[in-house]
């Protein structure tokens, strides 16, 4: 993404949501949460701090740029393990790990998994913030781009079933008569369901489709 694109997003994401960037403590030392909360709202961030993992996965889910600040040596469910756990379904949400006794294998395994950074207790005050402004920024970019994707699914969802079928094969690189011929219409009529499709799409350009396109299947 360029600096364009994320100037676009971040600005996207601002006037959907005004909301407050969230920062989230899991820490099972009360004294630790205590001073990260004073620290971070000393920063205009919101602090939300929860004694484990399993209270920080109970919490209702929101929608604003948030990160994590997750310690390692958690009871129960440690942090490697919430981090594995909430990886598929928060890539909004960095997580900053913070431990007092970390080893280079556990903060190797995870940066790996995508930690935005592995702090060793005690840490500097400015260090941290750095890492959660660094965090929140990336969540802000991760948002906008899920909005956007929502957009342009619902933009496809929109075109007919024709002009999903044309789209579908002319992104994949199928010339105007080989649509036709693989759908049994004219190269004409090709053009126009084409020309739709880019319509709604809201695709200033052919490349700009094949764009569109990838991002709706990334897996492709």
């Amino acid at each position: 993404m360029d600096a364009m694109e994320a100037a676009c997003y971040r600005a996207m994401w601002t006037a959907i949501s005004p909301a407050s960037p969230i920062v989230f403590v899991v820490d099972d030392e009360s004294s630790v949460r205590e001073s990260l909360e004073r620290l971070i709202r000393s920063a205009s961030w919101e602090p939300q701090t929860f004694g484990s993992a399993q209270e920080f996965l109970a919490r209702p889910r929101t929608r604003a740029p948030s990160c994590l600040i997750l310690d390692v040596g958690l009871p129960d469910l440690n942090g490697l393990e919430l981090q594995q756990r909430i990886a598929a379904e928060h890539v909004e949400m960095p997580i900053i790990f913070i431990t007092g006794h970390g080893d280079v294998p556990m903060s190797v395994r995870a940066m790996k998994a995508g930690a935005i950074d592995f702090l060793i207790k005690p840490f500097n005050a400015d260090t941290l913030l750095d890492a959660i402004a660094q965090a929140i920024e990336r969540s802000e970019l991760a948002l906008g781009a899920a909005v956007e994707t929502r957009a342009l699914r619902d933009r496809y969802d929109a075109l007919s079933n024709r002009e999903r079928e044309v789209m579908d094969r002319i992104v994949a690189g199928k010339l105007n008569k080989q649509v036709g011929g693989d759908l049994g219409i004219s190269e004409i009529t090709v053009k126009a369901h084409r020309g739709r499709a880019m319509r709604k799409m809201q695709a200033a350009s052919f490349a700009d489709l094949v764009k569109m396109a990838a991002r709706l299947r990334p897996g492709r």
